[in-house]
């Protein structure tokens, strides 16, 4: 929000200097993020006085002109056609730096075809005022010679910019902010003038509001006037200078208007050219929904397609403005217009900011409606622009017509005693209280040691008890909160950080040190890819980002893939891609997963000629589940390896790793039908391991480290082959092999799976390395035996393998 120091003095009685006026504001809550002093970047520039101007001697173009600064004359060589004697300008002396120049250029003496020129008299684009530069800026006969051109031309009005917050909508107009600064005790506010113009005739324009009941909220009231007899030339030097101090070009009175409003008092206004408006036998404006297949020319200068969803002004012709956000070009008011229709309407936030996300536009109107707009607004912002219409349009102004009624308002809000200290830390005098209440808008009644609040119809952010202390807090000063040491229940503090966010963080460590690299996504995805990964449209946004992202994730494996799919289009092939974040399953607390996902595509390994590329393939997905699952200190020499992917994975190709019944993590290849939708290229494997069902480990004795006992002894290696059914996992021999001797038996590695001839139909050799690691003495050959034995048993017994000859 930006905005002048004259323009705020003409809402608030102050003799406060720009300091204390800007580190109120920000005491207020109103951070003031930049004070631009114009005046500064035109030191030096003087009304200058041509004494003499005459052809120069050596250019048929130029001039040399004898120019009075109020100090001296000095000669100075100008090529404007418009340069004369007697004519008034704006002289800059040599070293003075020009606005307009974008390298930032010191104007330096000179000679130009002989003759010394001593300054410059300035165009408007020199001085970076715009871009005409035919001529030299005139000044009137009476403007003093030597005074200071940004004094004469009002640009030494400082130029505020605050930061407002959601929640402050009620200070999107100069006067609110007026109305804080007031209640800070910066000053007396000046009342906004909503006298009642009183029309001449009765409008030729009416509205109508033409909504079903489901969607009568998106314009609950709308008030307007015709006016007729107006002259629509250039807005006063006041209006255009505020304006084109807050970064606004000044285009015509009308639109000025409804511009400065906007800013100035926080309510958007639109104005149709009513000779352009088609309005039939009924001469009815409607504001209604759109209809399919409907479009607008904008005076943004684009056409908009629209749909069901968003509210429109529409007459006779068609779809003459967008509820809230922009009007229509064909009913734009020009230099011709001799009769408008003034709207001043109530759009629903809700819609009016959906509206603009689905079309992309961004304006000032929309940025005050989608944060709510003084309802009773509606009535005296008609009062407020007629006025300034007549002003300085002249012409004559109709009786105000209006449609729908005002929506309720009035909400009272109870403040109890005792509640500042409480919720804010300081004691408050009670008539202090009452007194900044009251000059916050709020009309306040006692009520024992509680006071009753009747809310202000601009404070649509005000609900419950805690925004009154916070109202009350701001203004009497968050510097005057005690500072109190905080009570410590230890004497040495906790850890910084919980056992799930260290999970996280090694889990993070784990996959990076994988070769993969961290990817950050949306929570959202459209619906169509949602259902290709578990979604059932249960999780659909109210009020989505954009159509694309309307859904939560119920897996982060698709926004990988998509990631994966762009880095692929520019020549980044073979990704390996995770991220850690939440999926969602319903709209429960409980049904948000932590997950560590990821994917692979393409070729393992950098290209070199000592590397043998291959594709991926669902081990190096299990690999890394494996890897992350181990991070995350769960079991996993427990695990269990099922089929039972989810439909995504291809299901040859996949498997499910579970502690027990609980899912650990699913991996796989991603089926090839799922990469076909998403416009993928296969092979692609992924993972996903669900952090939060990893069981915390078991600490005996406290939380220090189980002690690291190395063996001296070396350890002993033995191969086994069995011959199992086919349908036999070869997790299951692994198993059972680790299982005969778990004081002995360190690792079970399978190195060979063979099926071909010689095994028999229906069986395959599964190969296993054993390795025994001894803790008390080297083991003998006897002892080696009676392992092997113990090993043989277990897998013949469990996956009904036999030992192959």
């Amino acid at each position: 929000m930006k905005f002048t120091l004259d323009w705020l003095k003409q809402h608030l009685e102050t003799a406060a200097p720009l300091d204390e006026i800007t580190d109120r504001l920000t005491m207020l809550g109103l951070e003031v993020e930049a004070v631009t002093d114009s005046a500064a970047q035109f030191a030096g520039f003087v009304v200058g006085h041509v004494v003499e101007a005459r052809q120069h001697p050596d250019a048929d173009r130029l001039q040399v002109c004898i120019v009075d600064n109020g100090v001296e004359k000095v000669q100075v060589v100008c090529g404007a056609p418009n340069a004369r004697t007697g004519m008034k300008g704006v002289f800059a002396p040599a070293g003075t730096v020009l606005p307009g120049d974008v390298h930032g250029g010191v104007l330096k003496k000179a000679k130009i075809r002989g003759v010394e020129s001593m300054g410059m008299l300035c165009s408007e684009a020199e001085m970076g005022l715009s871009d005409e530069h035919e001529g030299i800026i005139e000044l009137p006969d009476d403007a003093p010679i030597g005074m200071a051109y940004a004094e004469f031309a009002g640009l030494d009005d400082p130029m505020i910019e605050i930061a407002i917050t959601p929640n402050r909508q009620d200070c999107l107009g100069v006067h609110g902010i007026a109305r804080d600064l007031a209640a800070g005790q910066l000053g007396k506010l000046i009342a906004i003038d909503a006298t009642t113009v009183k029309g001449s005739y009765e409008s030729p324009i009416h509205w109508a509001i033409d909504l079903p009941d489901d969607k009568a909220g998106a314009c609950p009231m709308v008030a307007g006037c015709h006016f007729r007899g107006l002259k629509n030339g250039p807005s006063p030097k006041w209006m255009q200078d505020r304006l084109t101090a807050i970064g606004l070009r000044p285009i015509s009175a009308l639109v000025d208007i409804t511009n400065f409003v906007t800013f100035d008092l926080g309510r958007p206004l639109h104005v149709f050219d009513a000779g352009l408006l088609v309005c039939g036998e009924s001469g009815a404006l409607t504001i209604r929904m759109a209809k399919t297949g409907e479009s607008m020319a904008a005076l943004d200068g684009k056409i908009y397609a629209l749909d069901p969803q968003v509210t429109v002004i529409a007459d006779a012709n068609g779809v003459q403005g967008l509820g809230g956000v922009m009007g229509g070009e064909d009913t734009g008011c020009t230099g011709a217009t001799t009769q408008i229709f003034l709207e001043v309407a109530l759009f629903d936030p809700i819609r009016t900011a959906a509206t603009g996300r689905r079309l992309g536009i961004e304006s000032d109107a929309r940025y005050r409606f989608e944060r709510g707009v003084d309802p009773q607004s509606a009535l005296w912002g008609a009062e407020v622009a007629a006025r300034l219409i007549l002003d300085l349009c002249g012409g004559e102004v109709s009786e105000v017509v209006i449609a729908g009624k005002m929506p309720e308002w009035r909400r009272s809000v109870t403040l109890r005693g005792g509640r500042l200290r409480s919720l804010g830390g300081v004691d408050v005098p009670d008539k202090e209280i009452a007194r900044i209440l009251e000059a916050l808008g709020y009309e306040v009644r006692r009520d024992g040691d509680a006071f009753a609040c009747q809310v202000p119809s601009w404070r649509m952010d005000v609900s419950g008890e805690a925004d009154l202390v916070e109202d009350v807090l701001r203004v009497y000063g968050y510097e005057r909160i005690e500072a109190v040491p905080m009570r410590l229940e230890a004497a040495l503090p906790g850890a910084a950080i919980t056992p799930r966010q260290r999970r996280v963080r090694q889990v993070r460590r784990s996959l990076a040190a994988r070769g993969m690299l961290e990817a950050i996504t949306f929570s959202f995805l459209d619906g169509r890819t949602a259902r290709l990964f578990g979604g059932d449209g249960s999780l659909k946004l109210a009020n989505p980002i954009s159509p694309e992202l309307d859904e939560m994730r119920p897996s982060i494996l698709p926004n990988l893939i998509a990631a994966a799919t762009k880095n692929e289009a520019r020549g980044l092939a073979d990704a390996a891609l995770f991220e850690l974040g939440p999926q969602y399953r319903d709209r429960t607390p409980t049904g948000q997963d932590q997950v560590a996902a990821g994917i692979r595509s393409g070729a393992t390994g950098p290209r070199h000629w000592s590397h043998t590329e291959r594709p991926v393939d669902a081990m190096d997905a299990k690999a890394d589940a494996l890897g992350a699952l181990d991070a995350a200190n769960a079991p996993t020499a427990n695990l269990q390896i099922t089929r039972d992917a989810p439909p995504w994975y291809h299901p040859g190709r996949s498997g499910v790793l579970r502690l027990g019944k609980q899912v650990l993590a699913n991996f796989g290849e991603i089926h090839p039908k799922v990469l076909k939708s998403l416009g993928a290229k296969p092979p692609m494997v992924g993972f996903e391991v669900f952090l939060d069902r990893v069981p915390p480990p078991k600490t005996k004795g406290g939380k220090a480290r189980k002690l690291l006992k190395p063996s001296p002894f070396q350890p002993v290696t033995r191969d086994f082959a069995f011959i199992v059914d086919e349908a036999v996992e070869a997790d299951k021999v692994v198993r059972a092999a680790r299982g005969a001797d778990r004081a002995l038996i360190e690792a079970v590695e399978v190195f060979d799976v063979y099926d071909g001839e010689g095994i028999g139909e229906g069986k395959k050799s599964v190969a296993i390395a054993v390795t025994l690691q001894p803790a008390l003495k080297t083991l003998t050959d006897a002892e080696i035996e009676a392992v092997s034995a113990k090993i043989v048993a277990a897998v013949e017994k469990a996956a009904g393998g036999v030992l192959r000859g």
